[in-house]
This record gives C-alpha cells, sequence and structure tokens, in this order.
C-alpha cells in the first residue's frame, strides 16, 4: 500500500498528542513537495513490519513515540532520496549517503554542552571580537543585496491583493531587516570564487533572467549567470526565513517584529499563516527552478527542520523544557540549520570541494547558534525598541526556557520550579527575571555564543580558497575577513 506525502508527514508526528499547528503541517508538506518537484512522483511504500521473532528471544520494549518518529521520518527520507537518485543521475553519491547527510549536519553539535565550560577552539588566536578597522560586510554586498530584495518583493507578486499585502508585509521599507542571511551568502559566494573584484552588478542583473537554467548559454557570462544563481538562493533563504517569522509570530502570540506590529497582530492569524504559506510555496518553486539535485536536497532538509524545531518547542515535557540538550538541538532546528544548508548550498552552485563544502556548512551552523543564543541574552536586558520584539522576558512570558534561565536555574530550585510550570502564575515571569538577572546567566550565554562565533570564524579561515587568495587587496580576502567580522559583531548587537 502507498502512503502519500501528507500521510508520510502525519505518520512522522504520530506517537503521541501533538499540538500540531497549521504552519507546521505546511513546513512539512513543502519539504517533501521540493523532493516531489525533482523526483516527478514521490509516493511513499509504507516500511516493511519487522520479522516476526521466535518464541525463544526476548520480548523487546515498545519503541518510544519519539523513536516511532525519528525511524520513520528516516525512512521517508531514505525513499525520497532513492527516488531522487534514480531521476537525477548526476546526483553526488549515493541515495544512502545522501539519505544520511541530513543527519550529518548535527554530528559534534553537542561536543560542548552549554553547562560546561566551553572548550578551547582549534585556533590559538583569542574569542572573536569585533575589528574597528574591519571592512563593513553590508557595504561590501550593499548593491546586490538592494537587487535581491527588488526581485525578492516581485517574485511574491500576485493577483490576489490582500495576500501580495500580506505577503510583502515585512518586505516593506523599514521593515526588512538587515538581510544578514543574504549578506552571509554572497559575501561566501565571492570567498569561494577566489574574485579578485567585485562582480559587475549590471552584468549580473542581465544573467538574472536565465538564473534557472542549467547549462550556460554559449553567450553569457559565465561568472555573472553563477552569480545570478548564488543570488537566486540568497532569495529563496531570505522567502523561507520570513516565512518562519510569520508563523513563528502565530505560534508565539508576538504583537511586534522588527519594531513594528506583526502581520498577526496587524491583520489576523490565518491571513499570517497563509502569506507564510504563501512565502514557501514560492521559495519551494524557486528552488525546483535552479535545477540542482545537491541544493534542492539541502534546502529541503532546512524545511524539515523548522517544522522539527517547531514541533520540539510545542511539544517539550518537563524533563525536555528543562534540558540542555533539548535546547541546543531545538535552536539548531529553529535558526542554525537554514543558515548551515543555504551557505553549504552556495558552494555546491559554486562547484566547491567536498572539503569546501563542510567549512561552508559550519561557518553557517556555528554562526546561526551564536545568532540565537545573543537573541536569548537580549531578551533579558534590552527593551522592545532597541530589539525590535518584546523584551524583559518575552520568552519566558510564553512559557519558554532559554539558556539564561538554563544557566540561572543551577542554583535556584524556585527557578527550576516556574519554568518546569512554564512560568504560570501571578507575577512568575517578573520574579524569574528577577533571579535571571541578579547571576551571570546572561553573561555566560554571551561567552558560549562568543565561542561559536569564533568557530564561525575559523570555519571560515580554514576554507581552502582562503589560503589561496590569502593575498591581502583581493575582493574575495576582504570578503572572507568580512565574514569573519561579521561572526565578531553577531556576539556584541544589541538588536
Amino acid at each position: 500500500m502507498a502512503t502519500t506525502t501528507m500521510q508520510a508527514v502525519q505518520l512522522c508526528l504520530k506517537g503521541s498528542p501533538l499540538r500540531v499547528t497549521h504552519s507546521v503541517v505546511v513546513y512539512g508538506a513543502l519539504s517533501f513537495s521540493s523532493h516531489a518537484a525533482l523526483c516527478g512522483s514521490c509516493t511513499l511504500a509504507s516500511p516493511p513490519s519487522p520479522p516476526p521473532s521466535s518464541a525463544a528471544s526476548a520480548q523487546p520494549s515498545p519503541p518510544t513515540p519519539q523513536t516511532i518518529r525519528t525511524n520513520t521520518l528516516q525512512y521517508i527520507q531514505r525513499r525520497c532520496f532513492t527516488s531522487l537518485a534514480a531521476n537525477a543521475p548526476d546526483l553526488r553519491g549515493d541515495s544512502a549517503a545522501v539519505s544520511s547527510s541530513s543527519f550529518s549536519s548535527l554530528n559534534g553539535l553537542f561536543s560542548c554542552l552549554p553547562h560546561q565550560a566551553p572548550p578551547p577552539c582549534n585556533s590559538q588566536t583569542p574569542l572573536a571580537k569585533p575589528n574597528p578597522q574591519a571592512h563593513d560586510p553590508f557595504a561590501l554586498v550593499r548593491d546586490e543585496i538592494s537587487n535581491v530584495g527588488e526581485r525578492m518583493r516581485r517574485s511574491i507578486a500576485t493577483d490576489v491583493p490582500m495576500l501580495g499585502d500580506a505577503a510583502d508585509y515585512f518586505f516593506a521599507q523599514g521593515a526588512s531587516g538587515k538581510r544578514v542571511r543574504p549578506t552571509v551568502l554572497l559575501l561566501l559566494a565571492s570567498v569561494l570564487s577566489g574574485s579578485e573584484r567585485p562582480p559587475n552588478v549590471a552584468d549580473v542583473d542581465r544573467a538574472a533572467p536565465a538564473a534557472h537554467l542549467t547549462a550556460v548559454d554559449e553567450t553569457a557570462d559565465a561568472p555573472s549567470y553563477l552569480r545570478s544563481r548564488q543570488q537566486r538562493l540568497a532569495e529563496i533563504t531570505e522567502l523561507i526565513h520570513v516565512a518562519s517569522l510569520l508563523h513563528d509570530d502565530v505560534v508565539d502570540g508576538a504583537d511586534t517584529r522588527r519594531g513594528v506590529a506583526s502581520l498577526n497582530a496587524h491583520a489576523s492569524n490565518k491571513l499570517a499563516v497563509l502569506a507564510g504559506d504563501f512565502l514557501l510555496a514560492r521559495a519551494s518553486v524557486q528552488l525546483a527552478n535552479l535545477r540542482d539535485p545537491d541544493v534542492i536536497v539541502l534546502l529541503s532538509t532546512v524545511l524539515e527542520h523548522l517544522v522539527a524545531g517547531e514541533v520540539m518547542q510545542l511539544n517539550a515535557d518537563r524533563t525536555e523544557r528543562l534540558s540542555y540538550d533539548h535546547y541546543m538541538k531545538k535552536t539548531y532546528y529553529k535558526t542554525a540549520s537554514l543558515l548551515a544548508h543555504s551557505c553549504e548550498a552556495v558552494a555546491v552552485l559554486g562547484g566547491a570541494t567536498a572539503e569546501e563544502r563542510r567549512s561552508a556548512h559550519l561557518y553557517g551552523k556555528h554562526l546561526g547558534i551564536a545568532f540565537q543564543l545573543v537573541d536569548d541574552a537580549l531578551d533579558f536586558d534590552v527593551d522592545n525598541a532597541e530589539l525590535g520584539k518584546p523584551g524583559g522576558g518575552a520568552d519566558m512570558a510564553n512559557g519558554l526556557v532559554t539558556l539564561p534561565v538554563l544557566y540561572a536555574m543551577e542554583g535556584s530550585d524556585e527557578l527550576r520550579a516556574m519554568a518546569s510550570n512554564k512560568f504560570r502564575g501571578d507575577g512568575a515571569v517578573a520574579r524569574a527575571l528577577e533571579i535571571v538577572l541578579s547571576g551571570d546567566a546572561v553573561e555566560r550565554t554571551r561567552q558560549l555564543a562568543a565561542y561559536h562565533a569564533t568557530m564561525a570564524r575559523d570555519a571560515c579561515m580554514s576554507l581552502p580558497c582562503s589560503r589561496r587568495v590569502a593575498q591581502t587587496g583581493t575582493h574575495a580576502t576582504r570578503c572572507r575577513d568580512a565574514l569573519a567580522e561579521l561572526a565578531a559583531r553577531v556576539v556584541v548587537r544589541s538588536s
């Protein structure tokens, strides 16, 4: 009996009572729809039944709901990738290797448990710190980012005015953010190319309409064509990111985002969810149009991780809620995976080696973790105007336990009890905030962020192409240094 894609997603989420939001289901469906776009058809055979055990065998203990979900998800992925490999002969590696690759990104992630002192970095240099003399990372790609933003807004045009206005809400002037992710991807693309000078923006724009083609037209400028494809990937990454923000605001009941009213507060929860769905749909179309099997696998994995992280947050029991391991894994899924896999995808488009792909992935992973750790610290020591979202323990008000709370409750049974109860009760959030701020929990969180920022810097500096362009003054060298500077700035940011 065949299982449809949506049934497969539902099967992954079975096993324990879950509060599954509409956004979770959409993430899961679109994750598999990206595979279907490549495979043509992606129906999945049901998992085979285990062979009957002999009478003499000991009766195995029943699998836990988490084991059921994990094993089923791995099975579904393997079947999708087997079909993908059969339909895409140029896919690197066999289907088993590709199937396991989406899980290998977690290897080594928990080598540094938050409650322990961070291990020494591979580098002999101190923790990453901003350099006042460094190039502004955003200035190096400002013109390109402007063009990427404009194309993104054009790509979400629709003949349904209300949907178009809602989808465009956070792409409007003044509410678009710094475009950190596209900036990282374009800087990394320049490092990987080893270019001596910046790309010609006009030439790249002329190549953009053909960016979805797999073979370069004989009349096209090959470097500009490649850059246009990497810009397209930056657009896809930002669309996925904004869609996840729209859905998160609905789940969290947030009133503000980036200093303005959140879309769900401005319009409605239903419209915010549908706008996020629409952005994911447009991102999936653009992803399929790149027609690169490896890139489709990487970005589809991101969608899978987003839904996994959301489910982990929604369905955490008391033990998981107070677990460092659970917190770090959720952080990777919800925040770092997008940057890690997008960085690797940029490397794939550029024809990078396996070593370069790994270094690119590690840069994005550690930068993403550092970014979220600082975000969690800022929730305790900045106000709404600076951060662009509620501060002063807003996460605790939503029942969330972040790293500063985990650190602070090591010496406070009172805080542990409140965290276990999701900070319910009159005055619980205020008292918890007082306990966290009375110690060094926020500073320890920033120290761990600095460790991950340093790991990101080291990954960038270890890129083989970085060694090839080591001479000072080339554009690739400036972009490499800008990536290192960006990692350092993440730790000291106040918004």
